[in-house]
C-alpha cells in the first residue's frame, strides 16, 4: 500500500455513495487495501491470467532457499543409527491378530499439550505408523475437533531436525553416561539438602509429574521448582487473586450466552478450551429459515483476530484502552470502580455503542458472558469477574474452578526469581524441563547472562535449539505420540497420553529425567505413570480401569471441583487511574502476541505451518509489524518497509504490513520468529519480538517509536492469489432480515440453465458438500488437515510468491466496509466438483473426469501437465507440481504419509477430491454388510477437524441426509452458479446479529463491478 492510498479509498467510497471511509458499510466486498484503492499494481495483477507468469527468482540465491525448505526438511543420513532399541521384544505374527487388518488404520486415544492443557486426539496408525491426528470426540477439551497446531503436530514426529543425540558441550553422549555423570554431580547437593538446585518447567499439569516434583522436593527441601511459559495465563490467575482473593480457575459455557463481550480475549483461538468454546459459540448461532435466536458478540481488541472477524460489533481500540472502557461498562451496570473523565469517553466506546451494550446485557442477566484476553492487565480480568457476578452470570455462563495447573502462583515472578537467584550466584545446577527461555525470555531479565552463572545447566527439548546451545548437557525430549505421560484439560479432566511408536530419535521425557534426579534412573515413562494411577485409581480392579482410561482417553471423575467465591469488598480499592495513560505525540503502543501459527516459536521448524496462510493476513514464512491504515498513512510507510522499532532502549527492524481493523496508535508484533537455531526450515526467519518484550508488562507496552529505514523486505500472502473481481463471491444476511423472509436466494440460484453438457442421473449416490459461512471461523484447521491427510507438499516462500502454493484447500477473507474498522468474513474455497465442469472438457487426456457418483476426479498417471483445465477453472482450486516438491528422500517423512492417497511427482496437478479413499473404505464396509452407506459415515478430513461443523458432507440422493437438509435452505447458494457449473460444494451465507439500534442498512447484495461498484 502507498502513502497516498487512503485518499484514494476515501475516493472509493464516495463513488459507492458514502459518505467517508468511516462509514459503516459498503456495497462492494474486498479482500486487500490494494484491491478496494484498485491500485495500478493491483491492476497489473489481474491482467495476468495466471500470477505463475511473474518471474520465480528474485535474487541469485532464491532456487537454493526454495530447495532447502520446500519440503518439511532434508534427511539427516545416517544419524537414525543412535536410536534407542526397543525395551520389549519384538515377536513376528504366526497368527494375526484379529483387530488388526492390513490396509486398514486403527485409532489410538492420546493427547497434545498446549501451555500444559490436554487436547484430547485420536491418532490413526498405519501397521505402527501414525499418520493422521482427529479429536477424540469423548474429550471435553477437542468434542471430535482439532486446530492447524495439532493437525500439524505430525510433522514435526517425523521431522529429521529434531534432536537424535545426548550432547555434552558439542559431543555425542549416551544417555547412560548421563545418568552416570548427573549421579556424581548430584551427590554435594544431595548432601546440601538440595541447596543449589532449581528446576524450570513450563505450565504443568500432569499429574503424575506433578507428584514426582512435589516428591522431590519434600526429599531435597532446599532446591525449588519453577514454571515459566512465555504465553501463560499469569495475568488471569493475578485478576482472580484481585477479585477473589484467591487463585481460581475460570472456564465459560458459551451454549447458555445470548450475549457475549470479549475485551481483547480470542477465545475462539488461543485458550486452553477454544476448540469447546468455538463450538458452543456457532452452536448459539445457527439458524434455519425462521430463526427465533440468535447469540451477539461485542468484541474491543487492539490487533485483529478471528474472535473479532465473528463479531457483531467490534471496535478497535489499542490495548491501554480496553482498561477504561471495562470501567465505563462497569460502572453503566452499577459498579463503582471508578470512571474515566467526560472528555475521554467518547473516545473510549461511543456512547450510543456502550448504551446497546449495556441494553442488551441487562435484558440477558444470567446469559451474558464477559471475558478477558491475557494480553490484558489483571485488572482487567478482575473488572470481568466483578460484571459477571453483577450480571448473575455466575454460575451460569461462568464457572469457578480450583486450578487446574499445578503451583498456579508459580509464573512470571517465579521466574523473576530464578533468574535474579541465578545473577546472584545462589543456583548451582539448573534443570530445564523443556521450554526455550534464552529465546523466550531475552528482552525480560537477560536469561542468557544468568544462565552463565550456572556450573551445571541440563536441558530437556526436542530440538537443539537457542537453550541446548549454551547447557552443559542437552537431552533430546520424546515427542508425544512417542511417549507416555498424562495431563489434565482444561476443565481438570485427566487424559492418559500413550505412544504410538517407538522414539524414532531415541528421545526421553521429562517423568524419566525427574526420576533420575531423584535417584530412580531405571524407570520407564509406562511405569511411572501407571504407578501413579494405580494410587489413584485403586490396586482393586486396576487392570480394568486403566485399560478402560487409555482406551477412552479420558479419566472419569477427575474434573476440577467447582468453587462458590465472590467478588471481595476490597476489591474497588485495588483499581488503577480510570483514564488512560498519556500518549505522548509520535508514540506508540507495542503489542505483543503469540504468533497464530507457530505459537511462541516451538512450532518454527514445521513446514506446514509456516506455510499455512495466517487468518487476517494471510502471510506465510514470515511475521511483520502490523500497523492500522490511519497509522501508516501518517508515518508515509507501505507494506514491506523496514522500520526500526524502539522501547525501552532496546531496538529490533521489522517490515511493515497494513492491517484492517488494526488499532490506531499501536504497532502489533508476532513472537516466535528469529529463531536462530530451529532446525533446518524455521532458522533465520522473520524477526525476534521477544528481544524487545519488556520488563513491566509482557502484552503490552508504552513508548515504542519507529523508524522507516529504507530499508524494503518481501512478505508474501496468498490471499491477492485468483481475484474474481468483485463477482458475487461472498454473501451476508442480517439475523434480522432472515426472520423477515428477505434473505433469499438469488435469480440465478433458482433453477440451472440450459447446457451443451450431457445429463447423467445418479442412481446411486450422490457426493455433495454444504459449506455454512456462519459457523466458519477461519482457524485453518481444515486446511493443515487436508495437507495432512492428502500428502500435500509444501513449496516454499518463494514459489507461494508466485501463486504455486498446494494446499487443497484454501480460506478466502473478504472485508466489507471501512479499511479502519470492516467487517470480515471467511470463505473456505476448495474444487466443487461442479456437475457441469470446465475442466473436463479442455483436458486432451482425459485426466479429470466425473465418476458414477459425481465426484470430479484427478487420474494423476493419465495426466500429462497442459494446465489447461487451471485455466478453465472459474475457482481457481487446481494445484499444478511446477517442480519436484515432494520429498522422496528423507526416510522418515516416508513414513508419515497416508498410504490410501498416491503421491504426486512434477508435472501434475491435483485438486480436492472429498476424500475419495474415505469413500472407498466406507463402501467396502457398506458392501460387505450388504446396506447402503449410511448418512455421516464418510466424513471427509476438512469436515472431521472442523471445531465449529462448518462442513456437512453426505449423499444428495439420501433424502434424509443432514447435507440435503441444508442445500434446501434460503441461505444455500452456489459460488458463481451463474456461469452454469453447478457446483456439488454449496455455501450458506454468513449471517450476522447487530443490535437493532446499531443495524447497518439492509442491502447486503454486492453487484458487479460492470454496474458501477468499485
Amino acid at each position: 500500500m502507498t502513502s497516498t492510498l487512503l485518499p484514494i479509498l476515501d475516493e472509493s467510497c464516495r463513488a459507492a455513495g458514502c459518505e467517508s471511509r468511516g462509514q459503516a458499510r459498503r456495497t462492494a466486498y474486498w479482500r486487500s487495501l490494494d484491491e478496494l484503492a484498485e491500485t495500478a499494481d493491483f491492476k497489473e495483477l489481474l491482467a495476468r491470467e495466471f500470477p505463475s507468469q511473474l518471474a520465480v527468482w528474485d535474487d541469485p540465491v532464491g532456487r537454493r532457499n526454495f530447495l532447502k525448505l520446500m519440503a518439511a526438511s532434508f534427511a539427516l543420513a545416517g544419524i537414525t543409527g543412535c536410536t534407542r532399541e526397543p525395551l520389549e521384544t519384538i515377536v513376528p505374527y504366526v497368527r494375526a491378530q484379529p483387530e488388526i487388518t492390513p490396509g486398514r488404520p486403527l485409532y489410538f486415544a492420546t493427547a497434545m499439550t498446549r501451555g500444559g492443557y490436554a487436547l484430547g486426539l485420536l491418532a490413526e496408525s498405519h501397521m505402527g505408523r501414525p499418520t493422521k491426528l482427529e479429536g477424540n470426540p469423548d474429550h471435553p477439551a477437542s468434542l471430535g475437533a482439532t486446530d492447524a497446531l495439532a493437525q500439524a503436530s505430525i510433522l514435526d514426529l517425523y521431522d529429521p531436525d529434531r534432536s537424535q543425540t545426548v550432547i555434552r558441550r558439542s559431543v555425542i553422549e549416551t544417555w547412560d553416561h548421563f545418568l552416570t555423570a548427573l549421579t556424581t554431580e548430584l551427590g554435594p547437593i544431595r548432601e546440601r539438602r538440595g541447596e543449589g538446585l532449581r528446576i524450570l518447567t513450563e505450565r504443568v499439569t500432569s499429574p503424575t509429574l506433578a507428584r514426582q516434583l512435589e516428591a522431590l522436593l519434600e526429599d531435597l527441601p532446599e532446591a525449588n521448582w519453577h514454571q515459566f511459559d512465555p504465553a501463560g495465563f499469569d495475568n488471569a490467575y493475578e485478576g482472580a487473586r484481585q477479585a477473589f482473593g484467591r487463585t481460581v480457575e475460570t472456564r465459560y459455557d458459551f451454549s447458555r450466552a445470548d450475549i457475549i463481550v470479549s475485551l481483547d480475549a480470542d477465545f475462539l483461538s488461543t485458550l486452553p478450551a477454544s476448540l469447546r468454546y468455538a463450538r458452543e459459540f456457532i452452536d448459539g448461532r445457527r439458524v434455519s429459515a425462521r430463526p427465533t435466536s440468535m447469540n451477539r458478540l461485542y468484541v474491543i481488541e487492539s490487533t485483529p483476530t478471528i474472535t473479532g472477524a465473528m463479531a457483531d460489533h467490534h471496535l478497535a481500540r489499542r490495548p491501554s484502552l480496553i482498561e477504561p472502557a471495562a470501567r465505563m461498562l462497569a460502572g453503566q451496570l452499577g459498579l463503582d470502580v471508578g470512571q474515566p473523565s467526560s472528555a475521554a469517553a467518547e473516545d473510549i466506546v461511543p456512547q450510543d455503542w456502550l448504551r446497546a451494550l449495556v441494553s442488551d446485557l441487562n435484558a440477558h442477566r444470567g446469559a451474558g458472558l464477559v471475558i478477558a484476553g491475557e494480553g490484558q492487565p489483571p485488572s482487567v480480568h478482575a473488572l470481568a469477574h466483578a460484571i459477571n457476578q453483577a450480571l448473575g452470570n455466575v454460575g451460569s455462563t461462568v464457572i469457578h474452578t480450583v486450578p487446574v495447573m499445578a503451583r498456579p502462583r508459580s509464573g512470571r515472578e517465579s521466574f523473576a526469581n530464578l533468574v535474579s537467584d541465578m545473577h546472584a550466584g545462589r543456583v548451582d545446577t539448573l534443570v530445564m524441563l523443556g521450554g526455550n527461555p534464552v529465546f523466550t525470555a531475552p528482552g525480560m531479565l537477560d536469561f542468557e547472562q544468568a544462565l552463565a552463572q550456572v556450573r551445571l545447566r541440563v536441558h530437556l527439548s526436542e530440538y537443539y535449539d537457542e537453550t541446548s546451545f549454551l547447557c552443559d548437557w542437552h537431552v533430546p525430549a520424546a515427542h508425544y505420540l512417542e511417549s507416555w505421560g498424562d495431563a489434565r484439560a482444561y476443565d481438570g479432566t485427566a487424559t492418559i497420553m500413550q505412544p504410538l511408536i517407538a522414539p524414532l530419535y531415541g528421545g526421553r521425557t521429562a517423568y524419566e529425567l525427574v526420576a533420575a534426579l531423584a535417584g530412580k534412573g531405571g524407570q520407564s515413562s509406562y511405569e511411572i505413570v501407571q504407578d501413579y494411577w494405580r494410587g489413584e485409581l485403586g490396586e482393586a480392579n486396576f487392570g480394568d480401569s486403566w485399560q478402560r482410561a487409555v482406551h477412552d482417553g479420558v479419566i472419569p471423575q477427575t474434573a476440577a471441583d467447582t468453587l462458590d467465591v465472590r467478588v471481595t469488598s476490597s476489591f474497588g480499592n485495588e483499581r488503577a487511574s480510570p483514564d488512560a495513560p498519556p500518549f505522548p505525540d509520535g508514540e506508540l503502543e507495542a503489542v505483543f502476541r503469540p504468533d497464530p501459527t507457530i505459537w511462541d516459536g516451538r512450532f518454527a521448524n514445521n513446514a506446514w505451518l509456516q506455510e499455512l496462510p495466517k487468518p487476517l493476513t494471510k502471510l506465510t514464512w514470515d511475521n511483520a509489524a502490523y500497523l492500522s491504515p490511519a497509522t501508516a498513512e501518517q508515518r508515509a510507510l507501505a507494506n514491506g518497509d523496514v522500520i526500526e522499532i524502539t522501547l525501552e532502549g532496546r531496538s529490533i527492524e521489522a517490515p511493515v504490513w497494513t492491517l484492517p481493523g488494526q488499532a490506531d496508535g499501536c504497532v502489533s508484533l508476532t513472537l516466535g520468529y528469529g529463531r536462530s537455531k530451529s532446525g533446518r526450515v524455521g532458522t533465520g526467519l522473520g524477526y525476534n519480538a521477544y528481544t524487545l518484550r519488556p520488563n513491566a508488562d509482557a502484552w503490552f507496552a508504552h513508548g515504542a517509536s519507529i523508524r522507516k529505514t529504507g530499508g524494503h523486505y518481501k512478505l508474501v500472502t496468498t490471499q491477492g492469489h485468483h481475484n474474481m473481481e468483485g463477482r458475487d463471491i461472498v454473501r451476508v444476511h442480517t439475523f434480522e432480515q432472515l426472520q423477515s423472509g428477505a434473505a433469499g436466494q438469488h435469480k440465478h440460484d433458482a433453477e440451472p440453465l440450459p447446457s451443451l453438457y450431457p445429463e447423467y442421473e445418479y442412481t446411486g449416490n450422490a457426493w455433495g458438500m454444504v459449506i455454512d459461512q456462519t459457523a466458519c471461523i477461519g482457524c485453518n484447521a481444515c486446511v493443515a488437515a487436508c495437507q495432512a491427510e492428502n500428502n500435500i507438499p509444501t513449496v516454499g516462500k518463494d514459489q507461494v510468491a508466485v501463486g504455486r502454493e498446494m494446499q487443497w484447500l484454501r480460506i478466502d477473507r473478504y472485508y466489507h466496509g471501512s479499511p479502519q474498522d470492516p467487517e470480515t468474513y471467511f470463505q473456505p474455497m476448495m474444487c466443487l466438483h461442479c456437475e457441469m465442469a470446465p475442466c473436463e472438457v479442455v483436458c486432451p487426456v482425459a485426466a479429470t473426469v466425473h465418476d458414477s457418483e459425481g465426484t470430479n476426479n484427478m487420474i494423476y498417471n493419465r495426466c500429462v501437465g497442459t494446465r489447461y483445465c487451471s485455466n478453465n477453472c472459474p475457482y481457481k482450486v487446481r494445484r499444478f507440481n511446477y517442480l519436484q516438491y515432494t520429498d522422496e528422500i528423507t526416510p522418515s517423512l516416508k513414513l508419515m504419509r497416508n498410504p490410501d492417497v498416491t503421491v504426486r511427482s512434477r508435472g501434475v496437478m491435483e485438486k480436492c477430491s472429498y476424500c475419495i479413499q474415505r469413500i472407498s473404505h466406507a463402501r467396502i464396509d457398506a458392501k460387505r454388510e450388504m446396506r447402503p452407506i449410511r448418512d455421516g459415515e464418510v466424513i471427509t478430513a476438512c469436515q472431521q477437524a472442523c471445531p465449529t461443523r462448518a462442513i456437512v458432507f453426505g449423499n444428495l440422493n439420501d433424502t434424509a441426509a443432514e447435507v440435503r437438509k441444508l442445500k434446501g435452505s434460503p441461505l444455500n447458494y452456489g459460488v458463481l452458479a451463474e456461469l452454469n457449473t453447478q457446483p456439488r460444494t454449496t455455501h450458506l451465507a454468513r449471517v450476522t446479529n447487530p443490535h437493532p439500534d446499531l443495524a447497518a442498512p439492509a442491502g447486503d447484495e454486492p453487484k458487479p463491478r460492470d454496474e458501477g461498484n468499485s
